[in-house]
């Protein structure tokens, strides 16, 4: 006899999806009821956080958010499809205390790696979406990541498919030493032959986007879209500072700063990210869309 999941795949995969989104929302929460931002300080009813998408009611500071929330905030209803679901990552260095660290993480964030990545629908328009999870070893690019990232590209260049990849990264991640780090190039390559076939490549950088992937995919797209006050960058500006000598201008490297200076295109609210998506994709694909 057929699992009832076989009967009806659609609603059963949704029903998951939104399951693992309020995970993801709820995750970010602890007891008591208000909740101080980690910005300005003051402290707001979890009410209001969750209503205005856990971004700060008094100070507008953009609070980190998992991986399946951020996909459920832009993605039509019913449309999600998990896209390598299954891939986890791999300890090839036999890195001291590495597997422990990640069966944590896997056990805290309820995620197999810091990448989430998806078929579905923004305005009626068929994409493929990438999330990266700062929850998760600060979202840093592993060999699975960059596999999953990799694999997520191909499948938008087979697919003939615009691809929007939402980054939140810390950088490399150590533990998996130089193979870390060759996950750089071989996400550039994937992301230059979805460019040579045309295809339309829309970065989101959030908080904060740094190391690696900024050196890499985050920072490719054709169109690059940043949330307000994300720290956006190679080292830190702790580290340039020491490095230089200088104290750097206020708000340097900030999404802000890098509009001024024409690295991003534009700085888009989370309440409005959906919107700014839907005109771009429904321009891209000239009006046809389900």
């Amino acid at each position: 006899m057929n699992d009832i999941r076989d009967l009806f795949p659609g609603r059963m995969r949704e029903r998951t999806f939104q399951l693992k989104a309020k995970r993801d929302a709820g995750a970010v929460w602890h007891e008591p009821q208000f909740v101080e931002c980690k910005q300005c300080g003051r402290r707001a009813a979890r009410t209001l956080w969750t209503k205005s998408l856990y971004v700060c009611p008094n100070c507008g500071y953009h609070m980190p958010i998992g991986g399946y929330y951020r996909l459920s905030l832009v993605l039509d209803h019913g449309s999600f499809r998990e896209l390598d679901a299954d891939l986890a990552p791999q300890d090839v260095l036999d890195f001291p205390g590495y597997s422990e660290k990640l069966s944590a993480a896997q056990n805290k964030t309820g995620l197999r790696e810091a990448a989430v990545t998806a078929a579905g629908r923004i305005g009626g328009v068929a994409c493929v979406a990438a999330v990266l999870d700062s929850r998760f070893f600060m979202g840093s690019m592993s060999t699975a990541v960059g596999e999953k990232i990799t694999r997520a590209v191909e499948h938008a260049t087979a697919k003939h498919l615009p691809l929007i990849i939402f980054s939140a990264s810390g950088g490399a991640r150590m533990q998996e030493g130089i193979f870390s780090l060759m996950q750089m190039a071989k996400t550039s390559a994937a992301i230059e032959r979805f460019s040579a076939k045309g295809g339309l490549y829309i970065s989101v950088l959030t908080h904060p986007t740094t190391g690696g992937v900024t050196a890499s995919f985050a920072s490719l797209g054709d169109i690059m879209l940043a949330e307000p006050g994300a720290l956006i960058g190679f080292a830190g500006p702790r580290v340039i500072e020491q490095t230089i000598g200088e104290k750097l201008p206020a708000g340097f490297q900030r999404s802000e700063f890098q509009m001024e200076h024409g690295f991003v295109d534009q700085v888009v609210p989370r309440s409005q990210l959906r919107d700014a998506l839907i005109q771009v994709l429904q321009l891209h694909a000239g009006g046809k869309h389900e």
